[in-house]
This record gives C-alpha cells, sequence and structure tokens, in this order.
C-alpha cells in the first residue's frame, strides 16, 4: 500500500461539463483555505484524485501527500498506522515506527473511507485535528504535527453521526467544507470525453501508434450507460475495448459492462448468496412474461400474493417485476434491457416512464 504520493499527475481529473467545471472551481477555492475538508461521493467518482488535486493547489503542495484507506487496515492496526509506535508497544513492535500523522508533518493526511474508522480511533484523530499532538503506541510523551487532513466517504457521515455510530464532535471538526463529487451519470458530454482520454493512454501502452476511434454505435451505448461504478468503471470498459479492437475502431460489440456475462457462470451454493448466474435465469424467466401468457397456479400451491390484486394493478406489478430484471440484467442499459424484453427502445421509454416512480423507489432510477 502507497504511503506517499508527491506526483502532480495524480490530478488527472478530467471532464468539460458545467457539473465537473462546478466542482472543480469550488475545488480550487477551498484548496488555498488551510482548513479540513470532507469528499463525499459514489464508489469510483475519483474521491483520492481530487483530495490530490486539493493538496497539489495549497500551501502544502511542496510536503508529502499521504494516504490511508481505512477500509483496508483492520481496525486493530489503524492506530498504529497512523500513530506509529516504539519498540516493545506490541508483540512485533521491534523498533521505533513513524505513522502516517508524522510522515505527512507539513503536509496533508487522506483518510480515505473514514466511516470505517473504529469509534475509539476517531477520539484520538479529534485530538491531533483540535491541538496538533498525540502519543506514539507504547509513549506517553506528546508528538507535535502540523497536518491538513482531507475525509473521503461514500455514506451519509451525518446520518451514522446521528445514529450514534460516527463521533459528532469529528464530524464537525473536520466538515469545515464538504466537496460533493458528481457522479458520471450527471456529467453528460463528460463521458465520452473521459472514454477518449482513457483509450489514448491504452493505446499507448499497447504501444500504438494510432489513437483509437469510437463508432457512432460505440458512442451511443456509452451514453445510454448508467455507469454505477462511475469514472473506474468506464476505464475498465474503454481499456478492454481498446485491447479487443485491433484496428483502432472500437464497435459497439467490443464494449463490455459486464465481463463474467457468459452461459457458464456458476450457480449459488444453496443457502449461499444468490450468484449472477442464478439471478441471470430469474431475470430471463422475468422477460419472457411479455410475450407468454401467465401460468395458472397449482391449486395445492400457495397462493400467490398477485391474485388478491385487481387486475390493472397485478399487469402493474409485473410489467415492474419485468423491467426491474431487465435493467439489473443489462446492467441499466436501457437499449440492451429493450432487447431482453423484446421491444423496441421506444416501446420500452414508454413502459419505463409509466412505471418510473415505482421504479425510483427502489433506487434503480439512475
Amino acid at each position: 500500500m502507497e504511503l506517499i504520493r508527491n506526483d502532480p499527475a495524480s490530478m488527472d481529473l478530467v471532464g468539460s461539463s458545467e457539473t465537473f467545471l462546478a466542482f472543480r472551481d469550488e475545488l480550487a477555492r477551498v484548496a488555498r483555505v488551510d482548513r479540513p475538508i470532507i469528499i463525499v461521493g459514489e464508489r469510483g467518482t475519483g474521491k483520492e484524485l481530487a483530495a490530490a488535486r486539493l493538496h497539489y493547489l495549497s500551501q502544502r503542495w511542496q510536503a508529502r501527500f499521504v494516504t490511508l484507506n481505512c477500509a483496508a487496515l483492520a481496525p486493530s492496526l489503524q492506530e498504529a498506522e497512523l500513530f506509529g509506535h516504539e519498540p516493545g508497544a506490541f508483540t512485533g513492535a521491534a523498533s521505533r515506527r513513524r505513522g502516517r500523522f508524522e510522515v505527512a508533518d507539513r503536509g496533508t493526511l487522506f483518510l480515505d473511507e473514514l466511516a470505517n474508522m473504529p469509534m475509539t480511533l476517531q477520539e484520538k484523530i479529534l485530538r491531533v485535528v483540535e491541538y496538533g499532538v498525540f502519543e506514539r503506541l507504547g509513549s506517553s510523551e506528546p508528538t507535535a504535527v502540523d497536518v491538513r487532513v482531507i475525509a473521503a466517504t461514500n455514506v451519509d457521515l451525518p446520518a451514522m453521526a446521528a445514529a450514534g455510530r460516527f463521533k459528532r464532535d469529528l464530524l464537525d471538526r473536520l466538515c469545515f467544507e464538504v466537496l460533493t463529487l458528481p457522479p458520471l451519470r450527471e456529467r453528460g458530454e463528460d463521458v465520452q470525453l473521459i472514454a477518449t482520454h482513457f483509450a489514448a493512454r491504452m493505446a499507448s501502452e499497447l504501444g500504438r501508434d494510432e489513437l483509437p476511434e469510437f463508432s457512432p454505435d460505440a458512442v451511443d451505448r456509452l451514453a445510454e450507460y448508467s455507469w454505477p461504478g462511475n469514472v473506474r468503471e468506464l476505464k475498465n470498459v474503454v481499456e478492454r475495448a481498446v485491447s479487443r479492437s485491433p484496428n483502432g475502431t472500437i464497435q459497439a460489440a467490443d464494449l463490455v459492462f459486464d465481463p463474467f456475462e457468459s452461459p457458464y457462470r456458476p450457480k449459488a451454493e444453496e443457502g449461499g448468496h444468490t450468484s449472477v448466474a442464478g439471478h441471470h435465469a430469474k431475470t430471463h424467466s422475468v422477460e419472457n412474461t411479455a410475450s407468454e401468457p401467465i401460468a395458472a397456479p397449482q391449486k395445492d400451491s400457495d397462493p400467490d400474493p398477485l391474485d388478491t390484486l385487481p387486475l390493472k394493478e397485478r399487469i402493474a406489478e409485473l410489467e415492474c417485476t419485468a423491467l426491474r430484471g431487465a435493467l439489473a440484467e443489462s446492467r441499466y442499459n436501457q437499449r440492451r434491457a429493450a432487447e431482453l424484453l423484446g421491444l423496441t427502445y421506444d416501446q420500452f421509454r414508454g413502459l419505463y416512464r409509466k412505471h418510473q416512480s415505482s421504479l425510483s423507489d427502489d433506487g434503480n432510477d439512475q
């Protein structure tokens, strides 16, 4: 795990949409104010890149940018990583070791996945942020540091604090400014711009002389997809497509959104989690309801809850179920979902708009 980032290239944030440019302007404004910052964003939106840009635009840019992913370490190890330890502080501590607060002195410490930090450690973090001092494990001598803390999360920290699962005092101290990264699905034209950027870098990595181009169908597919994994997912899809297109033009067929998709995917073990293969089978049976009659229930089976609904509501529920299944199977690519249901894209859009409020309640409206 990398400790120190001193590379301006890590500020590689690409975009020209109004939403993204507004975020960058706000980032540049708060970078110059030497106070803690919280970055909020979905997975894959580039929170660490934003933190690096904050560091290099700040007065601390010549010092170190140190990172710690709180989700990557067991809670019992986080304290030693952050504050260091003296010889004999615990089994295996043979010598003095500086923690990341000390390494980041006069620079920036980025705490990713802050919500994964245990409550007992949050109290010590608060003391360092508030007073700039801490003690190494196994020592009672205070160590003074001058560190700017930038934290990141993809969860609702105020809600966690209200539920008693995050220390309110620490949240109040860290949220001098809160920057929220827009998800890729809200950035419109940035999808194609970022895709071209990643395609060029991948072609260079593969030793190709020509810059890749996207066919019109490929451009449409990129624009239609909802990108639940955001920029990280887009990077994987584009790099995979470049490696699969030897002629330099990326076709729609080269864009693989689900690399696990296969008729031979393993099924879930009995009593285990639902596998993607099991989900595929379920979705396939759902999509057939658009063209096959609904079989009457067996007399000796348990009554179907749908049977108690009026016919109009029963049809609406079946249509919603078919939409949910097709969208999940296609990873929310609406053209692909339409194909799975045997509908034209316009027919699918009409059905989707008809039930959009119900789908939004599920969190599937993306």
